[in-house]
């Protein structure tokens, strides 16, 4: 565990231990960068991951695609700022704007060759939910894989840059408030990788809830490592539902760019009621857009997405989201059926402008970080954006560092692994409670009802894990730890901004199912 105590037969039972110039934790943009870039000062990287393909992270699962500059930054700044409540931290969001074009230039452009779309010799800059302008690079409506993709097969050719594909990293090495690397999942009891600087790439929290866009296995790992080591995190209570994903049993994402082109939202009486919440209408922000969503789904029965306003059919535009909706067997000529899910985590680990944590040679990059810009509530296509720009900012400044073996408490592995079952049936009772208590709104009664079953149900966990490594149980303490932060954080925010939309007791359901069957 993150400990400073010491196991003698554990560190003498393993002679060579590995170890790396730079641990990033994390295979999306935000990992990757920060490998690129502590690569490029020859520092050796070893990146690990959970994902054994691409589509296992959520970059590739990214659609509309990454905001740019166009040569005005403060324009992009003033959005930012604006989408996010006024929450967001200007000097942060300062980092991001002044970064982003040589970011995107460097990497995306230069380095991995990412072919955007294009209008005749310019790029097709698209427009999206709160932009003031056209300036989102996008690739169709399926960025994510197109950046992702070639940015692993890049780093698969870089000499000094090794990746460990379907790993898990369990716990953080830490010794007098500095992180020595991880504990990863390949040994029973887990095996020490002694880095330098660790940096966490983690990704989303959607395990976290009952439906979401982010892909499996999306249970927090870098936040709950980082808390439970003594790092500090922030903004946990702001938690991005995104308003139009396909209401499906397996939902997904139907991208901002298709609203950004025309498409005009319709509740079941087929009236378009976007305009009567907000004047930016289907453009609003994400938190303002996907409570009206769920208002009318509450009032009328039904929201869909019309695109027939498009200036070109819906599957020309959007082949890739054409195909999804076939798949699902969805006429997009009868509107879309759309409703809120799960999308994106504004908190995460606190850092600074470069990434760093608030324990010595840890750093924190793409959703899994707290860096400011986000606030209250994310700007569309800015995720990609801030995983790139923090990504490469770490991976700078965690060069230089030397791996220094420690003395280190071993795991304990010691009791029959449980039932497949055990791990899916506490994540369920998880799910409910958080998505019945800490989603699109909530009341204060809600909020602490949860905190005490949550708490309740990590000491269920915690008496498993303590001698048992699998890497299904560490996820769910790891996703139980982080719906506590996200509990305790709503609990103590009395002020309902962005994401954390608080509504009076009395406008409130009765007592929600989660919280009812507790027991259960």
């Amino acid at each position: 565990m993150a400990t400073e105590s010491t196991d003698e037969a554990g560190a003498e039972s393993n002679a060579e231990p590995r170890t790396a110039d730079v641990l990033v934790v994390g295979s999306g943009i935000a990992g990757c960068a920060a490998a690129l870039a502590a690569a490029r000062k020859g520092e050796e990287v070893l990146l690990v991951t959970k994902a054994s393909e691409p589509e296992d992270a959520s970059s590739d699962w990214a659609q509309g695609g990454i905001a740019t500059t166009r040569g005005d930054p403060d324009s992009l700044k003033e959005d930012i700022i604006d989408a996010s409540a006024g929450v967001a931290d200007p000097e942060a969001v300062d980092v991001l704007v002044r970064n982003a074009a040589d970011a995107v230039r460097d990497v995306l452009i230069e380095t991995l060759g990412v072919d955007f779309d294009t209008l005749g010799a310019e790029y097709d800059f698209a427009q999206e939910a709160a932009h003031s302008e056209d300036r989102i690079l996008h690739v169709d409506a399926a960025t994510g894989q197109h950046v992702l993709r070639p940015f692993l097969s890049h780093l698969d050719e870089v000499d000094n840059v090794e990746i460990l594909e379907s790993t898990a990293a369990l716990e953080l090495l830490r010794h007098e408030g500095r992180v020595h690397g991880a504990l990863l999942d390949t040994e029973p009891d887990g095996e020490p990788v002694f880095a330098g600087a660790t940096v966490l790439a983690t990704g989303g929290i959607g395990d976290c809830f009952e439906q979401s866009t982010n892909p499996p296995g999306s249970t927090g790992d870098g936040i709950a490592m980082a808390f439970l080591a003594g790092a500090e995190v922030d903004d946990m209570e702001y938690v991005q539902f995104h308003p139009t994903a396909a209401d499906v049993e397996e939902p997904f994402l139907l991208s901002e760019a298709v609203r950004g082109e025309g498409a005009l939202l319709r509740n079941a009486d087929s009236e378009r009621f976007m305009p009567d919440y907000h004047a930016d209408a289907e453009l609003a922000p994400r938190d303002v857009v996907a409570r009206a969503v769920q208002d009318e789904i509450d009032a009328t029965g039904g929201v869909t997405l019309d695109v027939s306003p498009l200036a070109e059919p819906f599957d020309k535009a959007f082949p890739n989201l054409a195909e999804k909706c076939a798949n699902h067997g969805i006429d997009p000529a009868d509107g879309i059926p759309v409703a809120p899910c799960e999308h994106f985590l504004c908190g995460g680990v606190a850092v600074d402008g470069h990434g760093r944590a608030t324990l010595d040679r840890l750093y924190a990059v793409g959703e899994c970080a707290h860096t400011g810009v986000h606030g209250a509530n994310r700007l569309a296509s800015t995720s990609l954006l801030e995983g790139l720009v923090w990504g490469l900012r770490a991976g700078r400044d965690a060069a230089g560092f030397e791996p220094e073996k420690i003395e280190y408490q071993r795991l304990q592995n010691s009791d029959p692994a449980l039932p497949d079952r055990f791990a899916g049936e506490k994540f369920h009772r998880l799910r409910r409670i958080v998505s019945g208590e800490l989603g699109l709104r909530r009341t204060k009664s809600g909020i602490n009802s949860a905190r005490g079953v949550l708490r309740r149900l990590k000491g269920e966990v915690d008496a498993y894990t303590r001698t048992r490594t699998s890497r299904g149980l560490y996820e769910l303490r790891n996703a139980t730890v982080v719906a506590i932060l996200i509990a305790n954080a709503a609990g103590e925010n009395d002020e309902s901004v962005g994401c954390h939309y608080l509504v009076d007791e009395a406008a409130s359901e009765t007592e929600s199912t989660a919280t009812a069957t507790d027991g259960d």
